[in-house]
């Protein structure tokens, strides 16, 4: 029989930050991954084409940039290499104009000056209140719920100028703060489309937060990508792990915690089972933790029924492509942005996010674009281009917004091979609008939907990539489930740290850390258990 201080289970982002802390705390640590490679959503290959590097799932980095304890692990020194492109963001509209995030505040202010006079000033004012607060702030949302040590901090710097009106606008519904905020369509945009990474509608109070903060995140440390593919992000995460003595196990699936007393004190693989003297952090979804991996006699009733109401977030359709040259946008902007956003205007948006609330395919999806030779030249041969487009569908179709339309093939919400390609030449048709000569470009593709991100990711159930909703009735305190709030669970000795913990989804590594500290302050003073 194994015997270990610590079992983590999965490899992704959060698993190996907390395995990273627990080490450094010189606690033995077994990280359990039930795929053949390490990183969870962080992952990168070549399958699409030889040469093009694309990533699997998650691409630009600017949380795990900004995230005080990424930053902490020091990955440069075991092989990260952070690349940008010429500049951050655009945001691509349907008669050919861009709104552009440069690296350079200023750029951008004098760009978002040339669209509407006023704007620029607007955009400088918000980057310089970031600039006194955007530390404490960003420590306050990635701790445990309530911040104290962030808390207390950004209370301090909230007394300066201008940063209790940043926290007030964060709160705010992403329409009604950029209409007050700016006059032109650039703007507007930019901070909507980065919105738009949530499933908050536009419309809903704190869609504002996520617009917010990737936005100014962008212009502080930009969208960064690991050079070579993010799956470098993952393997300086595993070497740092290694040197430190912790254990990965490739293809070995956690099939079970075992509880006694109350408390976890093993985890069950097909082949063995590990022992544990002091803690489990699970990196496994809410759902397949609770009355998955610990049975529900293990667990309170109440929690069982709190979870009923756990909600997911949207499912997700992305195609790859291999490009024999660069993606042929109108009015391209000088300095090619990593990230596009394409959307024709805000209502484009809103509406697109009502359909799929109410389970209808999207007629114009909202896409995310990345353009993976521009932000990093050696994934892609001379010349060419990895590109990706993502979208939100429905988690249960009910019908498509687009049936009966001369032209366009109808989803059926099966994502079978069918409705792939339905959907894959329905994001083909909007790339085209904006980039005449997009498909003759075209040598390869990849099309994963719902099911085939779930087949190499259990995290990523239906399709889901924030580990569950981000609408304010499932974040801080409920988040997986009201009362919670912090990776404690009402099992002693196991921790949940995956996005489905606050706060959620983003390659940050909080989930993991809040779990790993707690882990480590619950062994040092033995304080009692939740029950929740």
């Amino acid at each position: 029989m194994t015997t270990t201080d610590a079992v983590v289970i999965g490899s992704g982002p959060n698993g190996l930050v907390a395995a990273n802390l627990l080490a450094d705390a010189g606690w033995s640590v077994i990280v359990l991954e039930e795929q053949d490679r390490p990183g969870g959503a962080v992952w990168s290959d070549d399958s699409v084409a030889p040469g093009h590097v694309h990533d699997t799932f998650s691409s630009f980095y600017p949380l795990a940039a900004a995230s005080p304890t990424i930053r902490g692990l020091r990955l440069e020194e075991h092989g990260l290499a952070w690349a940008h492109a010429p500049s951050v963001l655009g945001h691509s509209f349907g008669d050919g104009r861009w709104g552009v995030l440069h690296r350079d505040r200023a750029a951008t202010a004098s760009a978002l000056d040339d669209d509407a006079p006023g704007d620029g000033d607007a955009w400088l004012a918000l980057c310089d209140t970031w600039d006194r607060v955007g530390d404490d702030v960003l420590r306050g949302l990635l701790s445990p719920f309530p911040p104290v040590r962030g808390g207390a901090g950004l209370a301090r710097q909230m007394l300066r100028s201008g940063g209790l009106e940043l926290l007030r606008e964060m709160a705010m519904p992403a329409r009604s703060l950029t209409e007050r905020l700016f006059r032109g369509e650039a703007a507007r945009m930019l901070v909507a489309g980065n919105a738009g990474h949530a499933d908050i509608g536009l419309e809903s109070p704190g869609s504002a937060a996520m617009g917010l903060l990737l936005a100014l995140l962008g212009q502080t440390v930009g969208f960064p990508v690991p050079r070579g593919g993010a799956g470098r992000l993952s393997t300086a995460m595993v070497r740092r792990l290694e040197t430190r003595g912790g254990e990965l196990s490739l293809g070995e699936r956690a099939e079970g915690v075992r509880v006694e007393r109350g408390r976890a004190v093993a985890v069950r693989t097909a082949g063995r089972e590990i022992r544990v003297r002091r803690a489990v952090l699970a990196d496994v979804s809410a759902p397949a933790l609770y009355g998955g991996l610990v049975p529900w006699a293990d667990l309170p009733s109440r929690l069982r029924h709190r979870m009923e109401r756990f909600e997911w977030d949207p499912s997700t359709v992305k195609v790859d492509w291999a490009l024999g040259g660069p993606v042929p946008w109108e009015g391209a902007p000088a300095a090619a942005p990593g990230t596009v956003h394409v959307a024709d205007s805000m209502d484009e948006m809103t509406l697109a996010g009502a359909q799929v609330a109410a389970g209808l395919v999207p007629d114009r999806p909202f896409l995310l674009v990345g353009q993976m030779g521009a932000a990093d030249a050696t994934r892609v041969p001379a010349g060419g281009e990895a590109l990706w487009a993502y979208t939100h569908v429905p988690q249960r179709v009910r019908g498509d917004a687009a049936a009966g339309r001369p032209g366009i093939r109808e989803v059926r919400g099966m994502w079978d091979e069918s409705d792939l390609d339905a959907m894959a030449e329905r994001i083909e048709a909007r790339l085209e609008s904006r980039a005449p000569g997009f498909r003759d470009r075209i040598t390869a593709r990849r099309v994963l939907g719902p099911h085939e991100l779930e087949a190499l990711d259990g995290n990523l159930v239906g399709g889901a990539i924030n580990g569950g909703t981000a609408g304010l009735h499932q974040q801080l305190v409920f988040r997986p489930v009201a009362g919670s709030g912090r990776a404690e669970t009402p099992v002693k000795g196991l921790f949940l740290a995956s996005a489905s913990a606050h706060p959620g989804g983003g390659v940050h590594g909080a989930c993991g850390a809040n779990a790993a500290r707690a882990a480590l302050f619950h062994h040092t003073i033995q304080l009692p258990w939740r029950r929740t």
